[in-house]
């Protein structure tokens, strides 16, 4: 699917963007975390915990995954700036089209789903604050919105009981084979719910906060990139950073509760 074809007609567009959200039964899933017995060090870590490995915990938990779609690929520069930018002419480069949107924000995440459930004619899900912990997600709204934490582990997981879905070249860009850059969605193989890029190419964005208590604002991302090594690429691959954070190699897919 390629923007230029259609011009302003958006709304023949946004139809066609509504082909590629892909039904997700509902069920449960195990979700697993390491938690470090010590106290910050700093106010200021971005990415890093201090302390040992010897001094994490692990956790477990189980939830309820209700019915929802979620977008078969990450949100790519194209569909971006073709949302954030449809008022006014923005040119993008041919090259970077079908590249996921990265050096984003939680809140830019959040900015865009609001932005095209407006287009869509959508109740918008967030209500945006200055401190993210005070952003309110109405889950009656019908609007686009990101992935629960669990609801992107369940998704990525299709099913399956491993780390993977399939050997990681199959499926997953990451620091041996990506050429150092992010890479085209849609290159690889998908997971059996025909979900792609999910493991490795960019990180993405979840609505959860990390662990209030502990972290405070920090938010949720998932699945690794292609910045890490192919351990640090997979299903339970689970990271945190404050909700104004932007890198290279995060970015995050859309879902919707209903169609």
């Amino acid at each position: 699917m390629t923007i230029e074809k259609y011009g302003n007609n958006r709304e023949r567009f946004l139809n066609d963007l509504m082909n590629l959200m892909v039904p997700i039964e509902g069920g449960t899933v195990e979700l697993r975390d390491y938690i470090n017995t010590n106290k910050w060090l700093s106010s200021n870590y971005t990415l890093s915990n201090p302390g040992r490995e010897s001094d994490r915990k692990v956790i477990t938990w189980t939830e309820t995954i209700e019915p929802f779609y979620v977008m078969k690929y990450p949100v790519t520069h194209q569909l971006y700036h073709f949302v954030m930018h449809h008022e006014e002419e923005v040119e993008v480069e041919p090259s970077t089209n079908s590249l996921p949107i990265t050096e984003v924000s939680w809140v830019d995440s959040l900015i865009f789903c609001n932005e095209l459930s407006r287009i869509h004619g959508r109740t918008e899900c967030y209500l945006i604050t200055g401190e993210s912990q005070n952003t309110i997600y109405n889950q009656k709204a019908n609007g686009f919105r990101l992935l629960s934490d669990a609801e992107w582990q369940y998704a990525c997981k299709a099913g399956t009981k491993g780390y993977r879905y399939e050997s990681i070249d199959k499926i997953a860009w990451h620091q041996e084979n990506a050429n150092g850059s992010v890479q085209q969605v849609g290159k690889l193989l998908p997971n059996p719910w025909g979900l792609y890029d999910m493991i490795g190419n960019v990180w993405e964005w979840c609505w959860d906060l990390y662990d209030a208590k502990r972290y405070g604002d920090y938010r949720v991302f998932r699945g690794g990139s292609w910045a890490e090594v192919e351990n640090n690429c997979g299903s339970t691959s689970r990271r945190k950073s404050m909700p104004d954070f932007k890198i290279d190699d995060l970015g995050f897919r859309i879902a919707l509760t209903k169609p």
